[in-house]
């Protein structure tokens, strides 16, 4: 319930862009075409009576914005700022006309955030974010632009919303067998756990300079671990040995390594390796730090999950599947219903435009639900 609202206060550790920044692109923006220029009015769209404003919309631009990797990461110009807001814009002002009409649906049912339930999800918040000190957290608000009012705005808007969506899509939605068993048929590959294996290892490096590799070194290297691959043979325990000489970072922990998937391993080893049984070690193997033992511990077989072993996580997918379009089919029907006033042609357009791609299957921003 809370996703979208704890990405609001990751501020206080997570690294975002400045927010100068950030609104001179949109000042930029809002002056480049006539979309942006009609924005400056603060009401952009009416629906049934309840307003969503310019700054309302520019708070969801900056939120999508800080959220973007390829922006976050690096020093982004005022251009790739541009670039990215005319992308994500449509999909922002849909989700944000959706988002209304889930909450005056929510309102019609008489939901509603009780005192105790923000009460709850705040100390969520606070405790998720590491903000439990108050002080810390109304810096976080402050470092927002919002007040606590503002916050329980939004909490509750994102409930009413949720609400809506368990009563009136998710509980009428079930998977019949024949949908399960469908689903199952043609994606068992996707309930396939690979094959894993754990393993100990003994790392004898052998040291190298800008020269390279002395050989004399390289063979005392090679002696040493042939020695304890003796030792091991005969009985020695693999985790007192590995402690002991292992130059490997798994020494702490006795040389152990994994569980990891067979498919993450060189293919050569990978060979090597299914060669061996449960307990047996390899030959002494050159590696480029130096030369390795390594013991297979414990190994499990690729394996697919049966149809009745995977039939909740089926029913989970299906369900899911089926959500996403209920969804639309009842939103396009609280869409027929409403009286949608727009003030802006340009801005009505980006709302159609995001309307279509949706029902064409494309992706938004991930605001939605």
């Amino acid at each position: 319930m809370t996703k979208r609202l704890l990405s609001l206060y990751a501020t206080a550790s997570a690294r975002l862009l400045p927010a100068g920044c950030i609104a001179l692109a949109l000042a930029a923006v809002f002056a480049a075409v006539p979309l942006r220029a009609e924005i400056l009015e603060q009401v952009l769209v009416k629906v049934n009576g309840d307003i969503f404003t310019k700054t309302d919309f520019e708070s969801r631009q900056v939120a999508v914005l800080r959220a973007r990797p390829d922006l976050a990461s690096g020093n982004p110009t005022n251009a790739d700022l541009q670039r990215v807001v005319a992308e994500i814009t449509p999909a922002i002002i849909l989700e944000a006309v959706d988002e209304l009409l889930l909450v005056q649906r929510g309102r019609e049912l008489n939901y509603a955030l009780t005192d105790e339930q923000f009460k709850q999800i705040l100390d969520n918040i606070k405790k998720a974010n590491d903000l439990t000190d108050e002080t810390r957290f109304q810096a976080a608000l402050k470092q927002e632009g919002m007040t606590l009012d503002e916050l329980r705005v939004r909490i509750e808007r994102q409930m009413l919303s949720d609400q809506v969506q368990r009563v009136d899509v998710l509980s009428k939605i079930s998977v019949s067998e024949e949908e399960a068993r469908a689903y199952y048929q043609t994606r068992a590959q996707e309930f396939r756990t690979p094959a894993e294996m754990t393993l100990r290892e003994i790392l004898i490096e052998v040291p190298a300079n800008e020269k390279g590799v002395n050989v004399a070194q390289d063979d005392d290297a090679r002696e040493r671990a042939e020695e304890l691959r003796k030792r091991l043979l005969a009985g020695e325990p693999f985790p007192r040995l590995a402690a002991e000489y292992s130059s490997s970072a798994s020494k702490a922990n006795g040389g152990l390594i994994g569980p990891i998937s067979s498919e993450e391993l060189a293919p050569q080893l990978q060979t090597l390796l299914a060669e061996l049984k449960v307990g047996e070690l390899t030959p002494v193997i050159r590696t480029t730090r130096g030369y390795q033992i390594l013991k297979l511990e414990a190994r499990t077989e690729t394996k697919v999950k049966t149809f009745e072993e995977a039939r909740g996580e089926i029913a989970d997918r299906v369900a899911d599947s089926k959500r996403l379009a209920e969804l639309e089919k009842y939103l396009d029907r609280l869409r027929e219903q409403a009286d949608i006033e727009w003030r802006n042609e340009e801005l009505k357009k980006a709302y159609e435009l995001a309307l279509q791609r949706r029902r064409n299957g494309a992706t938004t921003t991930g605001q939605q639900g």
